[in-house]
């Protein structure tokens, strides 16, 4: 991996337990980090977040090397991962915090964000209208440090068996079927 040549993305797409999970596992990408975005508070706690009432997301900040991955694949797999037509939550996970959300930095990103959206939408994977938010990115706050590789470390936590682990099975099964796995797995 090129450390020189590295760049970030940040987006929610839902609880960023499972969304952080699988893209440490990608080819290309250097890190996953869990945080806030989106929101008027600084600093926000994960109790503050979860409230509703800070407007940030939880979300995921992807540090990748485009020569091993593209924005378009980082997309693909963004909208593999969470329903993009469910308004304010993931399946049981409901508020503001959990919205669909890319956040891009300048009028290139924002352009390969609506293209990548109706690539999405054009494939049928979704059945629904997206109500996927793109906004301009602001901030980003890590997540407290239990947060980061929370499933790796809680697998069998209630909510990580029941919700994140079939998750990642899938995405295991699925992208690793497109090689697109670090081969360590």
């Amino acid at each position: 991996m090129d450390k020189n040549n590295l760049e970030e993305i940040i987006f929610g797409g839902g609880c960023f337990w499972c969304v952080e999970s699988c893209f440490n596992i990608l080819k290309g990408v250097e890190s996953a980090i869990s945080g806030y975005s989106g929101g008027h508070q600084s600093n926000p706690t994960y109790q503050e977040v979860c409230t509703g009432e800070t407007g940030h997301a939880e979300v995921v900040k992807i540090t990748y090397d485009p020569s091993i991955i593209s924005y378009e694949q980082l997309m693909d797999v963004f909208f593999f991962l969470h329903d993009p037509t469910q308004l304010n939550r993931q399946g049981n996970d409901i508020g503001t915090q959990y919205r669909s959300i890319i956040f891009y930095k300048d009028a290139i990103e924002k352009q390969k964000a609506e293209q990548a959206i109706k690539r999405s939408e054009a494939s049928g994977k979704w059945n629904g209208i997206y109500v996927t938010e793109l906004a301009p990115f602001e901030k980003f706050w890590p997540a407290e440090q239990y947060h980061q590789g929370y499933y790796n470390a809680n697998p069998t936590q209630p909510y990580c068996s029941s919700v994140v682990g079939p998750k990642i099975q899938k995405f295991k099964i699925h992208f690793g079927e497109l090689e697109m796995l670090e081969t360590s797995l």
